[in-house]
């Protein structure tokens, strides 16, 4: 048992070590993976995913997501250095590609790799539209969201390493039983609600970076409406999606809105 303790308090003293506080959420982040690992993992993950798929170049396309994103990414250093945060992006390597696929859908790996699916534009429709995508998908790079889930499911194994050990005792029937639940409650209770957490908090940044880029942050609605009678109401109920409800983000969008002006009006951009 004394060996469990002090791997125990290791545990939660490397924890404690490994949280900072991000300049754009405001919220001490758990970071047991480091840039220094997660960066370059990420950098050739993205180059090995170009070189498998078809990157659309020089069209008007291509270069409206250069554009959007060169835009999205001065407007998130605008941000941290009038917050006293130079340099805080120095380690990344930003790319914003094309790439044809039939897919709605858009990412953007740690370090600033984005790729926008051109699926997805007649979704976007506008420059404002697709401004929504990329700063939501950005805000996830810059809230460390993949650094955390990692770190999360680091945490998910040792809990469930722990839960075999406090069941070891029982019969191979009780210990099946012990196991799925704890799977299921932590799918649940735990990482969903993360997952829909970080949704949340990248569209409140997105929708801040996107103001400061000059995009009014009103646009960013009038997206998710067109998203959600695309999807065709199709989603799964809220608390078993990864994602907000389309009503439950549109209205949370519509209250972060004024800030979003408040926050741009800081850098001189105003909206009629």
């Amino acid at each position: 048992m004394k060996k469990y303790t002090y791997i125990f308090t290791a545990l939660v003293l490397g924890i404690v070590a490994s949280c900072a506080t991000n300049p754009f959420s405001g919220k001490k982040t758990l970071a047991l993976v480091p840039d220094s690992q997660i960066l370059p993992s990420a950098f050739a993950q993205y180059s090995t995913f170009l070189t498998e798929n078809k990157v659309v170049n020089g069209t008007s396309n291509a270069k409206l997501v250069e554009s959007v994103g060169i835009k999205i990414k001065n407007a998130a250093e605008r941000y941290l250095n009038a917050n006293g945060y130079e340099g805080y992006l120095k380690d990344y390597r930003w790319e914003y590609k094309l790439v044809e696929s039939k897919e709605v859908n858009a990412w953007c790996m740690p370090g600033g790799k984005i790729v926008v699916y051109s699926g997805i534009l007649p979704i976007t429709k506008t420059e404002a539209g697709l401004a929504t995508v990329m700063g939501h998908e950005v805000a996830h790079a810059l809230a460390n969201h993949g650094q955390q889930r990692m770190s999360s499911g680091m945490l998910q194994e040792l809990g469930a390493a722990g839960a075999q050990i406090a069941v070891s005792g029982k019969s191979a029937e009780t210990q099946a039983l012990a196991m799925q639940a704890y799977g299921i409650g932590t799918q649940i209770g735990v990482a969903l609600p993360f997952s829909r957490s970080h949704e949340t908090e990248a569209d409140e940044i997105g929708l801040t970076l996107m103001a400061i880029a000059g995009y009014n942050p009103e646009e960013s609605v009038a997206f998710w409406g067109r998203m959600s009678a695309n999807s065709g109401g199709g989603a799964p109920p809220e608390f078993m999606s990864t994602h907000p409800s389309d009503q439950t983000r549109m209205s949370n969008l519509q209250r972060l809105i004024p800030k979003a002006k408040a926050e741009a009006a800081k850098f001189g951009v105003t909206f009629k």
